[in-house]
C-alpha cells in the first residue's frame, strides 16, 4: 500500500529490472542446454519491451494470424505459426511470415501442405498426458481437439513434416515431474522423433521461478536432443514474464458488509480475466492486522481481487498493488462495463516510470460498431 504517485491507476507496471533477472536464467538455459526459446504470445504480447526480450530469446510462437504477425514484425527472430485451425483465406499470409508453420491435425495439414512448401512443416503431437490442474486448460482432456497422438495418422505426415510441438506442461515447477512424463514421450514417440528435425516441448515449465533447478533442466533437456539429433524448443509465456509486473490500483470507496471491504479502480473481469476463470486470488499484499476484501468497480457480483492485509487502516486514495500481473492479462483484457482500461507503463532501469500506451473514450467507442 502507498499513497498515489506517477501516471492515473489503473496501469500494467512491467520493470525491466526484474524482466532482466527471467532474460538471465533465459540466456543460461539457452546456452547450456542448446535448446531454443520462443515467447509464447498467447500469454504476453506487449511489445514495448520486446526490445529487450529479443536480445535473450530465439524468436516467437504464435496461436493465431494476428499473433504471428506481430511477433514477425515487432520481435524478429524465428516465428514459429500455429493455429487449432487454419483458414483458407489466412493460411499464404501465415506462410508469409512464419519460419514453421505447425498444424494441429492431419486434416489441417493434408489440406495446406502444399501451399505451406516454403518453410518448415510440423504438426501438434498430443501424448494424452499434462500436468494441467484444471480440465479447462488439460490439452489432454477426454476428446481433445489439441494435436494427433495415433502412431499410424503420424506416420501418415512423416514425409511433409521435419518436426512436432508438443505441449503438456502447465505451470509445472516440479522438475522430477517434468522429466519422468519426458521418458514417457521418449518410450511412446521415439520412433518418430528420431525421424525429424526439431521438437518443440511447449511451455508451462516454471523454470524462472525461485530454486528451480535451471542445470538440471538444461542438462536433461541437452540429453534429449542428442538422444535423438533433433533441435529442442521451448515456449516460455508466463515463465519469461513471472514476478515482472504489478497491477497498480486506487482505492475508491470503503464499506463494511460483515467484512471489511475496498473497491478499487479496476476490475478481474475486465483486467485479470484468469482469476475469474479459474477462481483463483490475486496476488495481494499479506503485511499486517488490518484485511480487507479487494474488489472491483464492474457491477459483476463476484468482481473480487481476494484478501489482502495491511499494516494500517485503508483510506480512500490509498495505492494497492497487485504482484505478478503480466501473464494472460493484457492480452485478454476487455472493455467490460467500459471500466477504464490500465495504461500500459514500464519502470525502465533507472527507476523512472514511462507511460508506452494509455486507452480513452475514443478506444471504447472504436471497440465496437
Amino acid at each position: 500500500m502507498s499513497t498515489p504517485s506517477g501516471p492515473q491507476t489503473p496501469f500494467y507496471l512491467i520493470d525491466r529490472a526484474k524482466l532482466q533477472a527471467n532474460m538471465d536464467k533465459m540466456a543460461f538455459l539457452r546456452e547450456r542446454s542448446g535448446a531454443r526459446t520462443l515467447l509464447a504470445l498467447k500469454c504476453f504480447a506487449t511489445w514495448g519491451v520486446f526490445d529487450q526480450m529479443s536480445q535473450f530469446m530465439d524468436g516467437t510462437t504464435s496461436s493465431s494470424l494476428n499473433e504471428l504477425r506481430l511477433g514477425h514484425e515487432k520481435f524478429g527472430g524465428e516465428t514459429h505459426a500455429y493455429s487449432v485451425a487454419w483458414a483458407d483465406h489466412e493460411i499464404d499470409e501465415a506462410v508469409g511470415y512464419a519460419d514453421k508453420i505447425i498444424f494441429n491435425s492431419l486434416g489441417q495439414l493434408d489440406r495446406f501442405a502444399d501451399r505451406a512448401q516454403g518453410i518448415a512443416r510440423g504438426l501438434r503431437l498430443n501424448p494424452r498426458f499434462s500436468t494441467s490442474g484444471f480440465d479447462l486448460a488439460d490439452p489432454a482432456r477426454p476428446f481433445s481437439r489439441l494435436g494427433e497422438w495415433d502412431l499410424s495418422r503420424l506416420e501418415q505426415a512423416m514425409d511433409r513434416i521435419s518436426g512436432v510441438m508438443i505441449h503438456y506442461n502447465c505451470e509445472n515447477s516440479d522438475f522430477d515431474l517434468f522429466g519422468s512424463q519426458l521418458d514417457r514421450i521418449a518410450d511412446e514417440f521415439g520412433s518418430i522423433l528420431e525421424r525429424l528435425d526439431w521438437v518443440s516441448l511447449g511451455g508451462g515449465i516454471h523454470f524462472t521461478g525461485e530454486g528451480y533447478p535451471l542445470e538440471k533442466l538444461a542438462d536433461r533437456l541437452r540429453a534429449f536432443a542428442d538422444r535423438f539429433g533433433v533441435q529442442v524448443y521451448l515456449e516460455p509465456g508466463e515463465a519469461s514474464i513471472t514476478g515482472t509486473t504489478t497491477l497498480e490500483l486506487t482505492v475508491l470507496d470503503l464499506l463494511n458488509n460483515g467484512k471489511e471491504v475496498a473497491i478499487v479502480d479496476s476490475s478481474i473481469e475486465a483486467h485479470m480475466l484468469d482469476l475469474l476463470i479459474y477462481r483463483e486470488d490475486a496476488k495481494l499484499p499479506q503485511e499486517g492486522p488490518h484485511r480487507y476484501q479487494i474488489a472491483g468497480k464492474s457491477c459483476l457480483a463476484g468482481d473480487i481481487f481476494g484478501d489482502a492485509s495491511f499494516a494500517r487502516p485503508l483510506k480512500v486514495g490509498d495505492r494497492i498493488s497487485v504482484q505478478d500481473a503480466a501473464g494472460y492479462t493484457m492480452v485478454k483484457k476487455n472493455w467490460f462495463n467500459g471500466v477504464a482500461m490500465p495504461a500500459i507503463c514500464i519502470r525502465e532501469m533507472d527507476g523512472s516510470i514511462t507511460t508506452v500506451r494509455t486507452f480513452d473514450y475514443d478506444d471504447y467507442r472504436d471497440s465496437l460498431s
